[in-house]
């Protein structure tokens, strides 16, 4: 059976309120397991300890929105993976383009972050993707590829069984824009292809590949049926708890 992973980036929404509304809501959509599909949820920083007492009991998983690559000391404003696992935590987002783009966070910064994660017990799901400029000059191919080596330097065969990669053209964020199946299916395809090349074929099969980029109800089931994409990175459309449980039906046709 082929394997989904639905996760939710709330981003920076909702205080503790409208967090505890909305994963009340959630649970209640979707109160028991999908056969093959693992929904994780990412609220702010601020309401992590709530939803993940919310969560306690229920299939639903936790994840953070960003990690720092070191495990405390002086970092004013930073949350140490030592943090994130104190209040169950098991996955975390990083190198989100809005990281890339206004953090300026890079591909090496990212991967010494998923290495701190990984060999912390966190599952890191790595972003990666190519923006507007890139893709009509021809060079989603070279981006990409490029990203995925820099995100995974010095992460072995094994590790990789707890990697999520998910694949979010920038173009598609937040703009109401969204790759076509077809699109999306072919940079999928190409990120399978430079795990094969680095680990081997059984691990890439095995691969989780998201797609990210303004993911809806009314798109869902066209992107998820393509055969390389499994599961999805949503923003806008996690911010409802009817949206969100759509999209993760879709995965559990």
């Amino acid at each position: 059976m082929k394997q989904y992973v639905i996760a939710g980036n709330w981003k920076m929404n909702k205080d503790l309120a409208e967090s505890s509304q909305l994963v009340l809501a959630l649970l209640k959509e979707l109160p028991s397991p999908l056969p093959g599909v693992t929904v994780v949820v990412c609220p702010p920083f601020t309401s992590l300890a709530l939803v993940a007492e919310a969560l306690k009991g229920s299939p639903l998983k936790l994840g953070a929105q960003n990690m720092s690559e070191q495990d405390d000391g002086a970092l004013t404003g930073e949350i140490s993976w030592r943090m994130l696992k104190s209040i169950a935590c098991e996955y975390v987002i990083l190198g989100h383009s809005e990281r890339r783009q206004y953090f300026k966070e890079t591909d090496a910064l990212i991967n010494l972050k998923a290495r701190k994660a990984l060999v912390n017990g966190l599952r890191p799901i790595l972003c990666v993707g190519e923006t507007l400029q890139e893709r009509e000059g021809g060079v989603t191919e070279k981006v990409v590829s490029g990203q995925v080596s820099g995100v995974l330097a010095g992460i072995s065969a094994e590790e990789m069984g707890r990697v999520i990669i998910a694949y979010e053209p920038v173009w598609a964020i937040g703009t109401g824009r969204n790759a076509t199946p077809q699109q999306a299916e072919d940079v999928h395809r190409l990120i399978r292809s430079l795990v094969s090349r680095a680990h081997g074929g059984g691990v890439a099969e095995r691969l989780i590949i998201q797609y990210g980029g303004s993911v809806k109800p009314d798109n869902a089931a066209d992107l998820l049926s393509q055969a390389d994409i499994n599961g999805a990175l949503v923003g806008g459309a996690c911010l409802k708890s009817d949206s969100f449980s759509a999209i993760v039906r879709a995965a559990g046709r």
